[in-house]
């Protein structure tokens, strides 16, 4: 039987992996993988058991408490991604993201790599690296117009999106995750992670700001294409939703409730002023009384949730829950106590975990990497995986969520980011995860 499951697995896997050949989306397999993992486990009456952290041993335990277990923790970070892919969707309502174009005053090359580049690391922590890189990438597009100088650009502000994300734990799914599942502190983790994430950056970009592309000045005219948002509101939206963002682990570290909590007081402030500054109501019965429909539909709040990446959510549930059953079914911690035997050196393996993030996605990566260890919270291990799954990404166009979304954007060729930035975040990646280590080695 475990054979069995370990097949319907990989092939759920493979399926999301060649989610663009098989022009399938990807959140068909994981839910089918997942409903089809969990129902082997009922109808064959297979063991179920939930990993004691303390003793480091697997518990005996029954199915309904063990899924109802795994959907609780999924259901915190499906929530949590829910109100700040609002929160954004409502920025963006009121143009909020076109003030960052204020801050784009030169039209050198190399200058402009270095504001995008801080600008990706920045924004990537506070708004997630995908949405980042959406909003820099539209950005890009109406500053430069030679397509092959936009490609370098976009190439660079993957990298240093991921890189932002890495040390944020509202920066990556990834990272959001290890934080829910209580494996790092949000203190801790931008500490530890942080300035490793700084050299992932900073390495790619000097080296890159050296080559002929990023000299000279670029062929446009600032003040026509640079315009500022198209409500007075923008700006005041923009901060306002940020800083809620931000305000997120603060509450967690106050009030010790988990994110998503935190997230929906955020979400409902946002809100309130959205409300206020469109003068429109938003009614949860719109849906069914037609006398609320025109005032709802011009609702910001409705709006937004209309824009949500649903999709996504989707995906995360079955890929989620789909981990969840190996872990139930005491796959992940044999195969973790296997790998610990083959390879003892732990670095090494974490490090292949951001080279395998690159070919394939890190979320079940990180998933699997939470049921195989059981190493305490803050323990450095899980600083490391954060960093790594974070930025290996980056070394494929495919590897990430913001690799993918400028691909698509920008048109970009797999094999031209393979040739001419691979290795650049190759480089950055290896720079960090050398600099994490010796912190590490130095703190402990």
């Amino acid at each position: 039987m475990e054979t069995i499951v370990i097949i319907i697995f990989l092939a759920g896997y493979l399926a999301i992996t060649l989610e663009h050949n098989l022009k399938i989306d990807k959140l068909i397999p994981a839910l089918a993988m997942m409903a089809i993992l969990w129902a082997i486990i009922a109808l064959a009456h297979l063991d179920v058991f939930e990993v004691n952290a303390q003793l480091k041993e697997l518990e005996p335990t029954h199915i309904d408490e063990i899924l109802l277990h795994h959907l609780g923790k999924t259901a915190e970070i499906l929530v949590f991604l829910l109100g700040a892919m609002t929160i954004v969707e409502i920025i963006d309502y009121f143009d909020g993201f076109a003030t960052i174009k204020g801050y784009i005053k030169t039209r050198s090359k190399r200058k402009l790599l270095w504001i995008f580049s801080i600008l990706a690391f920045i924004l990537s922590a506070i708004i997630d690296n995908l949405t980042a890189t959406i909003v820099l990438v539209t950005i890009l597009q109406k500053v430069i117009r030679d397509r092959n100088t936009r490609l370098w650009f976009a190439g660079l502000i993957v990298i240093n999106a991921n890189a932002g994300g890495a040390w944020s734990p509202i920066g990556d799914v990834t990272t959001t995750m290890l934080w829910i599942a209580e494996k790092v502190e949000a203190g801790s983790l931008v500490t530890r992670v942080l300035v490793p994430s700084i050299f992932c950056t900073i390495v790619p970009t000097l080296i890159a700001s050296r080559f002929k592309v990023f000299t000279g000045l670029i062929e446009t005219d600032l003040e026509e294409t640079i315009e500022g948002p198209k409500s007075k509101f923008g700006p005041t939206m923009l901060y306002l939703g940020l800083g809620s963002i931000v305000f997120v682990p603060f509450f967690k570290t106050i009030t010790h409730l988990p994110p998503y909590v935190g997230m929906m007081l955020s979400l409902a402030i946002v809100a309130t002023f959205a409300e206020i500054y469109s003068n429109a109501k938003f009614s949860i019965s719109s849906a069914i009384d037609e006398d609320h429909h025109e005032s709802a539909h011009h609702s910001p709040v409705h709006t937004a949730l209309t824009k949500i990446e649903l999709p996504s959510i989707l995906f995360f549930l079955g890929i989620l829950l789909a981990v969840a059953a190996l872990e139930s079914l005491g796959y992940l911690f044999n195969y973790a106590e296997s790998l610990n035997e083959a390879i003892p050196q732990t670095d090494i393996v974490v490090m292949l975990l951001g080279v395998g993030s690159a070919v394939i996605d890190n979320v079940p990566l990180v998933a699997a990497s939470m049921g195989m260890f059981s190493e305490p919270t803050d323990h450095p291990l899980w600083h490391f995986i954060a960093y790594s799954a974070g930025t290996g990404g980056s070394m494929l166009i495919i590897g990430s969520a913001a690799g993918v979304v400028a691909m698509g954007m920008e048109k970009i060729d797999f094999f031209w980011y393979l040739r001419k930035i691979a290795w650049l975040a190759l480089a950055g990646f290896l720079a960090g995860a050398i600099v994490f280590i010796l912190m590490r080695d130095f703190m402990s």
